[in-house]
C-alpha cells in the first residue's frame, strides 16, 4: 500500500530523515514514534506528498508520488493527509466544511449528507454543526478536522498527532475506537504519529521508531519488546530502547529534591 525507498530529507544542513526505506501493507495501523525533533512529522509529510524529499521515492498503491500529474491526482483521491494544525475555513460552518470535503472526494451526495450528520453526532458537534468554525473551542476544532478526514472515506489516512489538540476524553475514546474498528476490518491503511505509548499499544499493528533521523525499528509491539529485552509496557520498552539515559537523569533529578 505504501512503500518508501531511501528517503532522505534535509532542512538546511541538518538531515532530518536519513535513508528511510520501509513497506506498509494494506490494512495496517502504523504508529510513528520517536523523540521530539527526530522526523516523525516530516516522514508523514513525505508520505502525504506535502514534502518532496531531497532523495528517495514514495509509492502509494503502486503509483509513485510526484511522478506525473495523473498519478499524483489518483493518489490524492485515495489519500487524506491531516496535519497537526490544519488550515480550516473559519467563517464556514462545520457542516459546510464537511460537505465541501466530501464533494471534493466525490462521495455520493445522499451518503455524504447522512455521513456528515453521523460524524457531527459522533464527535458531540451536533449543536455546533451550523455555527462558524471560528466559534469552536480548541477541542471542537480538532474534532471537526478529524471528521473532515473521515468524511472523505479514502482507503488511506495519514494523521499527524490526531489525539492532541485539546481532545476531551470522549473524543480520544471515539477516535481510538474508530481506528480499532478500521484495523479489525482491514479496509483502511492508517499511519499516524502519537507521543502516548498507552494509546499506541491499543491500536498499532506495527510501530515505526525513529531516532536521529534513522529508522531504528519497524516492528510489532512484541517485536520491540524482544529487541529491547523487556516484556513490560511500551513506555518502558521505549525508555530502554530509545531513551537509555532517561532513567538515570530522572533518578538524579529526583534525588536532588530528597536532600
Amino acid at each position: 500500500m505504501i512503500e518508501l525507498h531511501d528517503i532522505t530529507q534535509h532542512y538546511g544542513v541538518r538531515p532530518i530523515l536519513r535513508e528511510i526505506s520501509l513497506r506498509i501493507e494494506p490494512g495496517e495501523v502504523i504508529v510513528i514514534l520517536g523523540p521530539n525533533g527526530m522526523g516523525k512529522t516530516t516522514l508523514l509529510g513525505v508520505m502525504g506528498g506535502v514534502l518532496a524529499p531531497q532523495r528517495g521515492k514514495v509509492w502509494i498503491d503502486g503509483m509513485r508520488r510526484r511522478n506525473s500529474e495523473d498519478e499524483e491526482l489518483a493518489i490524492r483521491r485515495r489519500t487524506v493527509y491531516l496535519p497537526d494544525r490544519p488550515w480550516l475555513p473559519a467563517t464556514r460552518t462545520g457542516r459546510e466544511f464537511l460537505l465541501a470535503v466530501g464533494r471534493l472526494y466525490d462521495v455520493e451526495e445522499f451518503r455524504l449528507m447522512e455521513h456528515v450528520d453521523r460524524l457531527l453526532d459522533l464527535f458531540d458537534l451536533a449543536d455546533k454543526g451550523d455555527s462558524a468554525i471560528m466559534t469552536y473551542s480548541a477541542g471542537q476544532t480538532k474534532k471537526i478536522a478529524l471528521a473532515s478526514a473521515l468524511v472523505a472515506e479514502t482507503p488511506i489516512l495519514l494523521l499527524d498527532e490526531p489525539f492532541s489538540g485539546g481532545l476531551d476524553p470522549a473524543g480520544i475514546l471515539t477516535l481510538k475506537r474508530i481506528i480499532q474498528h478500521h484495523g479489525r476490518r482491514r479496509d483502511r491503511t492508517i499511519v499516524l504519529t502519537s507521543p502516548v505509548p498507552e494509546l499506541v499499544e491499543e491500536i498499532a499493528t506495527r510501530v515505526i521508531v525513529l531516532h536521529d533521523g534513522r529508522l531504528l525499528a519497524f516492528d510489532t509491539i512484541d517485536g520491540l519488546q524482544r529487541l529491547a529485552g523487556h516484556r513490560g509496557p511500551l513506555d518502558e520498552v521505549l525508555q530502554r530502547f530509545v531513551f537509555p539515559d532517561a532513567t538515570r537523569k530522572l533518578e538524579g533529578y529526583l534525588q536532588d529534591f530528597g536532600r
